[in-house]
């Protein structure tokens, strides 16, 4: 189970460097702090938790043994700080496929399986929504009862459909994001399932992952053209353009550097 060559480019690596923190028999203190460490960064998207929000009655119980991987795993899903960030802060299918990023560390395949988590919480009630994840043949088959769950979107693995490594990365931004700190609370998947389509994938320069570099949905990429700069002293030549095309993430940084460089940005639209 090899990582693409670009790993590097695409922010993947450090996860492939680590990815599979696991509390094996005869565990020491040591052990199963970095369990605790990979859970709540996993779980919570890469988000900091604050020491008061931390769940100490989990985190005891499986120091002491009392539970599992997998059920510190649960716990952490079905608390109210997961509910407060992930489900009542945004759109349901929002919530459905960070679940599915948390939880068994790819993004969703197709319509009917987010139209099976929509009815499942509307029938069950958002327990049943989660357990459906940390219950399934999926996560035992992957991570079993001592494993913490992991990215392996952009892996190539037995019965994973090949769409998923594009749709990974639209959930996906880099080793060092967030989940909270991609613009917005929005789905970035709903028009991809929908149309049963997915975009390519490419790097960008901070290394982290732009989806929709060409063709597809590129509705956040947006077109930059930019006029050389005039060096004083010089003779004045014709002005050469530039193109960029740049992610809605990245535009108000990329407009700061060309100002700062001399340049003068002369169009600005989606790409």
């Amino acid at each position: 189970m090899a990582v693409t060559t670009a790993a590097g480019r695409l922010g993947v690596s450090p996860y492939d460097e680590s990815m599979r923190v696991e509390l094996r028999p005869n565990w020491v203190e040591g052990d199963v702090e970095a369990v605790i460490r990979a859970a709540y960064r996993q779980v919570f998207g890469n988000q900091y938790i604050m020491a008061s929000e931390r769940n100490t009655n989990a985190e005891s119980l499986l120091q002491q043994g009392a539970i599992s991987v997998r059920d510190f795993v649960r716990a952490l899903a079905l608390s109210d700080l997961y509910r407060d960030k992930f489900f009542l802060s945004g759109p349901q299918n929002r919530f459905i496929e960070l679940n599915y990023k948390h939880l068994l560390g790819r993004a969703p395949y197709g319509q009917d399986e987010i139209a099976f988590h929509t009815d499942l919480y509307n029938t069950d009630g958002y327990a049943a929504e989660i357990n459906s994840y940390i219950d399934s043949q999926e996560y035992r088959d992957n991570f079993g009862d001592n494993v913490v769950p992991y990215y392996r979107g952009h892996l190539t693995q037995r019965s994973q459909k090949t769409v998923g490594f594009t749709r990974f990365f639209q959930l996906y931004r880099g080793y060092g994001t967030s989940d909270r700190a991609q613009g917005g609370v929005r789905s970035r998947l709903v028009t991809e399932i929908a149309k049963n389509s997915s975009s390519p994938v490419g790097s960008g320069a901070t290394g982290a992952a732009i989806v929709g570099g060409s063709g597809g949905d590129r509705e956040k990429l947006y077109r930059v053209r930019v006029t050389q700069a005039t060096v004083p002293g010089r003779p004045q030549v014709r002005r050469t353009c530039t193109e960029f095309l740049v992610p809605y993430e990245q535009l108000s940084r990329k407009l700061q550097q060309v100002n700062r460089s001399g340049g003068r940005v002369t169009k600005v639209d989606l790409a």
